[in-house]
């Protein structure tokens, strides 16, 4: 059996000015590390057993039958800086298929080597990168979250230059699209109103088909990512690079660079080490989604027909957009302590737990998965911060008809923790693989009550603290 990928391309036949046909470079000794066969069969990819050869197409070493690879152009705002022209720099879009449940998804390699756009990078990536994307990916799926998800990683059998020599690695990623804020930024920035019609149409035609032009393409997006980071926050991730070109149309959760989930809760948290004035925090991202979508709006407008009325209309738009955000927000937080549907007093409860977590060094995942079986305050540097708060909470619960039932499947047991993602790397650097397939395997079942995944549930001691994260690639 030979590994076959029942590619049907569409962004490829969109013009070249889209993007720029260049094939992978080829890799010194690929080897897998994993492969997604429950993802593959999805995809109707039909995998054999033969480690070597898909390792060989996931590197980039043989181009599968039906590829029609390319590297896609976009520019984006970075940080609040607009860069007029990016791209793909180490990631190379193989081809998309259309999956057993009829939704087409595209098949891009992460690390393949340099593009036109690399700007003067090498296009790879390392070991250590790769295997984070992959963990989270798949943890976040496994959450309910949108996002793109991990199909295989590859060893390459090559070091490859960063602060010093790393173990280079191949990232497989598919997603619903990689169509971004950016994509659409840089033919509004370049006035190049043909691109962008047809960037639209293709946009509408592949996520928004109900969108009847490009006011109702926007409040789709919007409401999309109202949805995604709402999520995000209720899970305490932290995505921590949401500049455009990272923002995609889809709604889907892309690019896990520096992000992080939240051990102790902390409102103004910022991991990424580059993010030196919080921009990416956890509570700014409820802000600066509104922000990224203001500037969708802006490359939008021209291709409205009265672009004096088109700027009334989409600052409405967006201006409603942190509403949106806030009812998500509400209702999921609700859900967390067990809350099926709010009525007034209810956002004050969840406030008020909210700050007292704060102030007491409460852990956010384990505070709210312990809810349900009556240990919350062991969470609290000062249980008694939470016993002034149960006492409201459980007279409010006596109208609720299962909400313990609710906090179970609404509350994570175990989310991909910083320091064991670390801790994973480091295993990996030496050849020891199995951390990350425990971890995997753990975060499969996210809200699954394991006793013999007490460890990965456990906060990070003072010396495991992870106090900042890396793009690193």
């Amino acid at each position: 059996m030979t590994l076959h990928i029942p590619f049907d391309n569409s962004y490829a036949a969109l013009p070249d000015g889209f993007y720029s046909r260049i094939s992978p470079t080829p890799v010194a000794a690929p080897s897998l590390i994993a492969v997604n066969r429950d993802l593959a069969k999805i995809l109707k990819i039909t995998l054999p057993e033969d480690t070597a050869e898909i390792a060989r197409i996931f590197s980039g070493n043989a181009l599968p039958e039906g590829a029609a690879p390319l590297a896609q152009l976009y520019a984006g705002h970075q940080f609040g800086h607009f860069s007029p022209q990016l791209g793909d720099g180490r990631a190379i879009l193989l081809g998309e298929t259309v999956g057993r449940d009829g939704l087409r998804r595209d098949i891009q390699l992460k690390g393949a080597g340099p593009t036109p756009y690399s700007r003067m990078g090498d296009g790879r990536a390392w070991l250590g990168p790769v295997l984070r994307e992959y963990v989270v990916s798949e943890a976040m799926h496994a959450l309910g979250v949108p996002t793109t998800r991990a199909l295989a990683a590859v060893r390459t059998g090559e070091d490859i230059q960063r602060e010093t020599l790393l173990p280079g690695a191949v990232l497989t990623r598919v997603a619903a699209s990689h169509i971004r804020v950016g994509t659409f930024q840089i033919f509004a920035a370049r006035r190049d109103g043909a691109a962008l019609q047809r960037l639209y149409e293709y946009t509408r035609q592949r996520h928004y088909p109900d969108a009847s032009d490009p006011a109702a393409l926007l409040q789709g997006v919007i409401e999309r990512q109202a949805a995604l980071v709402a999520q995000w926050m209720s899970l305490g991730f932290i995505h921590g690079v949401m500049n455009t070109d990272n923002c995609t149309l889809s709604g889907e959760t892309i690019d896990y660079g520096p992000c992080a989930f939240m051990d102790t809760y902390d409102p103004q948290a910022v991991f990424s080490s580059i993010d030196r004035h919080g921009r990416y925090g956890y509570a700014a991202q409820a802000d600066i989604i509104v922000w990224n979508m203001a500037q969708l709006a802006t490359a939008l407008i021209p291709l409205m027909p009265d672009p004096e009325a088109a700027v009334e209309q989409f600052t409405a738009q967006v201006h409603a957009m942190p509403g949106l955000i806030r009812a998500e927000y509400e209702r999921r937080f609700a859900a967390k302590i067990g809350i099926a549907a709010m009525r007034d007093g209810d956002k004050q409860l969840v406030t008020e737990l909210l700050t007292r977590m704060h102030a007491n060094q409460a852990d956010f995942t384990n505070t709210f998965r312990a809810l349900a079986d009556g240990t919350a305050r062991d969470q609290f540097s000062d249980p008694t911060n939470f016993d002034n708060w149960e006492t409201d909470w459980t007279r409010r619960l006596e109208d609720e008809a299962e909400p313990k039932a609710l906090m179970r499947r609404t509350n994570p047991a175990v989310i991909p923790r910083n320091h064991r993602i670390e801790q994973m790397i480091a295993a990996a650097l030496a050849d020891d693989d199995a951390p990350f397939h425990r971890l995997n395997a753990v975060l499969s079942r996210p809200f699954d009550d394991d006793p013999g995944a007490a460890d990965l549930r456990r906060p990070p001691t003072p010396s495991e603290v992870v106090p900042a994260t890396f793009c690193g690639t």
